[in-house]
């Protein structure tokens, strides 16, 4: 009877594990897409990521309540404890990303309906920060799946490759706004959809973080990076 609990017990973890993967794979083809709305001028894309928004949430509520009912049947301990508060923590950042992808979406809508200039130059600037924030995500995703530490600090180290680049789009931006009033609107929706890409990156780090802490046992929030990369290598 004990082993026949331990893997229904087992099966369930496995389940939820899945289901994560599935709403990081929805979460990541949602960023993949937004990005090409805003650089194609692609209005039904970026409609349909709106639209579908509601699938991400979704799923968000069925894991935390399969999670909610592990903990209060299985009460698990230790390492299957803290693979469980993980995944809490993961789907929170992956719908939070969700939310980000579709304001890029909102924003690609708003450059196309923009009367006035050409805005395809203005997209220059962004598209090499949004093909490096979903190759982060797609690699913390990744780290998550196999539980790889090395992966996860690989995937994190490109948080501030990232940030150095939204500074740089955010100084170029301003400048032209300066010169030019007349592509403020243009350059804010610009800047809002740039912003949103940073705060992917963050959550994608968010992630990797996670990773570490289920294998070794470490918080490593809020510390440098090279404080986590020592913290997530040391005792191997």
């Amino acid at each position: 009877m004990s082993a026949h609990i331990s893997q229904q017990f087992n099966a369930e973890l496995d389940n939820v594990r899945n289901q994560v993967m599935t709403m990081g794979g929805l979460v990541e083809t949602h960023v993949q897409d937004a990005c090409t709305a805003l650089e194609d001028g692609n209005v039904q894309l970026a409609e349909r990521i709106v639209e579908e928004d509601f699938k991400v949430n979704a799923l968000e509520v069925a894991i935390d309540e399969q999670c909610i009912n592990i903990i209060a049947r299985r009460q698990p301990t230790a390492g299957d404890l803290r693979l469980v508060m993980m995944i809490v923590k993961t789907i929170t950042d992956l719908e939070r990303i969700g939310d980000e992808a579709e304001k890029v979406a909102k924003m690609a809508l708003a450059l196309e309906k923009a009367e006035g200039e050409d805005n395809k130059q203005q997209y220059i600037e962004i598209r090499h920060l949004g093909d490096h924030v979903a190759k982060m995500l797609h690699d913390a995703l990744d780290a998550f799946a196999r539980m790889d530490v090395e992966a996860a600090i690989k995937a994190a180290a490109e948080d501030e490759k990232i940030d150095q680049e939204y500074d740089a789009i955010t100084r170029q931006l301003i400048t032209r706004m300066m010169e030019d009033p007349r592509s403020i609107q243009r350059g804010l929706n610009v800047l809002w959809a740039a912003r949103a890409l940073e705060r992917i990156g963050d959550h994608a780090k968010n992630i990797s973080e996670y990773v570490i802490y289920l294998v070794k046992g470490k918080d490593v929030r809020h510390v440098t990076f090279e404080q986590m990369k020592k913290e997530a290598l040391e005792s191997r």
